[in-house]
Formats: C-alpha cells, sequence, structure tokens
C-alpha cells in the first residue's frame, strides 16, 4: 500500500512539473508576443485580420479604395474557407457586402507572389461560386470586386491602383460582366486619400496614423491590457493550430488529408515569418 501511495505521488509530482513547464512557456511565448505585437502593422496578417473585426474599419478602406464615401458594410466574413468544386479551398482575409450588394475580397498581401493574376482569377470565380443558391439564376450574381493590397507595386506601372475587369478587345468595350479586379500598391504614400489611407496601413503606432477610426482600433490591440492578451491568445492559437497540423501532416497519409494539413499549416508559418522579419533577435519560438 505504501509503496503505491509512493507511486501515485511520485506521478502527481510529474504531472505538476509538466504542467508548470507548459505555464512558463506559454508565459514566455506571451512575452515574446507582447514584443512582435509592437511591431505589427495592419500589413502583418495577424494583425490585420482582427483590426479588420471592426467592420466600421473595413468600410473605411473600402470608402478609400472605392472612392465612394457613401459605402456602407452590411455584412462581412473574416478568414472564411472557400472551396471549389473539387473541394480545393482557400482562406480569404476579408469578404464584405455592401449596402448595393456587392461582394468585394480584401486581401492584403506582403509578397508579390501571393497576389499573381491567377490568385485574384480563382478569388474572383470562388466568390461566384459561393453566392448563388440552389434555384437562383445567374442573372443574379451581384457585382464583385477583388482587391489586393500589397507590399510592393506588382503591376510595375507605378500607379497607386490599378482597376482591371473584361473588355471586347475588338470594341474595347467593356464585356459588363460585373466582375472587377483592383490592386492597390502601398508603396505610394502621397498626400491623397488613398496616399494617407497606405501610411497607415504601414504605421506601427497608432499616434503616428492619420485616420482616427483605424488609429483607436490600433490602440485597442496594442495599448490596452484587454487587446494585448487577446492579441497573445490569437497568435498562441495560430502558433498551435501550427504545430497540431504538422503532427497531423506527419500522421496522415491521403493526399487530401495532406493538402488540408498542410493549408493549416501554411497559416502559422505566415505568422513565423513576420516574426522572424519584425524579430530576428528573439529566435524561433520553442
Amino acid at each position: 500500500m505504501a509503496e503505491k501511495r509512493a507511486q501515485i505521488k511520485k506521478k502527481e509530482g510529474k504531472l505538476t512539473q509538466k504542467n508548470e513547464k507548459s505555464h512558463q512557456d506559454m508565459e514566455e511565448r506571451h512575452q515574446i508576443y507582447r514584443e512582435i505585437l509592437k511591431n505589427f502593422t495592419i500589413m502583418s496578417d495577424a494583425f490585420m485580420r482582427n483590426v479588420l473585426k471592426e467592420k466600421a474599419c473595413t468600410e473605411y478602406i473600402l470608402q478609400v479604395i472605392m472612392g465612394e464615401s457613401e459605402l456602407t458594410v452590411e455584412d462581412q466574413v473574416i478568414q472564411h474557407d472557400y472551396k471549389n468544386l473539387q473541394g480545393r479551398s482557400t482562406i480569404m482575409d476579408c469578404v464584405a457586402t455592401d449596402q448595393k450588394k456587392r461582394q468585394m475580397n480584401i486581401e492584403i498581401q506582403q509578397e508579390s507572389k501571393d497576389a499573381s493574376p491567377q490568385r485574384s482569377r480563382y478569388n474572383s470565380a470562388l466568390l461566384d461560386m459561393n453566392t448563388l443558391n440552389p434555384g437562383q439564376s445567374v442573372k443574379e450574381l451581384p457585382e464583385s470586386y477583388v482587391i489586393f493590397i500589397t507590399r510592393e507595386d506588382v503591376m510595375k506601372e507605378g500607379l497607386p491602383i490599378y482597376h482591371i475587369q473584361r473588355n471586347v478587345n475588338n470594341t474595347n468595350r467593356a464585356f459588363g460582366d460585373g466582375s472587377h479586379i483592383l490592386y492597390v500598391n502601398s508603396q505610394i504614400q502621397d498626400d491623397t486619400k488613398l496616399g494617407r489611407l497606405m501610411h497607415d496601413l504601414h504605421c506601427k503606432n497608432a499616434d503616428e496614423m492619420y485616420n482616427e477610426l483605424l488609429a483607436a482600433r490600433v490602440r485597442q490591440l496594442k495599448e490596452t491590457p484587454e487587446g494585448v492578451e487577446y492579441m497573445c491568445k490569437e497568435m498562441d492559437r495560430i502558433y498551435g493550430m501550427g504545430e497540431e497540423q504538422g503532427r497531423a501532416m506527419e500522421r496522415k497519409n491521403t493526399e487530401r488529408e495532406r493538402k488540408k494539413a498542410e493549408r493549416e499549416k501554411n497559416r502559422a508559418d505566415k505568422l513565423a515569418k513576420e516574426l522572424e522579419r519584425y524579430h530576428e533577435k528573439y529566435g524561433v519560438l520553442a
């Protein structure tokens, strides 16, 4: 009996040590997250999607990019998984619907390769594919806008914004299918509404931003205890999801399961790249 009690006590001691180690690791990660958070901008994927959870921020960004001060966002979905008929999916940053029932997909891209013409075409097709319900006519398809806000000038023409739509080549007349693609060059931060917005998207400090609405949201997430704790938990969730999906990739054998696990891991890898970019001195999270 005494030996059994000793074994139980030993197991309890090991479990306590494990819990203490886990708590210590989490505290260390959160301390690193707090430092990383200081350097996040709205151009950072993990931070952007939390800024846009405030619908008014999405609305302001669209008003400036579309040049429509009266534009109102009636509904929006953040980081939703859109699938095609073959089951391949893409997680879109933000899809908003305005008062005219137009659908607008906002994508903020750090890398030019992630904003290719094929990617914009694919996103546009996914929007259409996930819009109509059974029994609806294709004539009911709403106008759609795929908007890429890019760190670099992807089109390399030196313009602040590029509007792309289908034309009839013979007559140079608009085809009129209601599909639009916009590339916004965030390198141009001049003294225009669009330029000031691009400046704000790159600001680490809310006090340096022009727009008070965006600045207030950034302050909330970066400077209030509740916001900082929320962002730490969000980064920890992404980090944990990447670890779990990394293990899942080793366990799963079928191609379909591997690709699903890989997509989730890529989201975590995207955050990891941002951590490396801003905080090489902190090393790799363990």
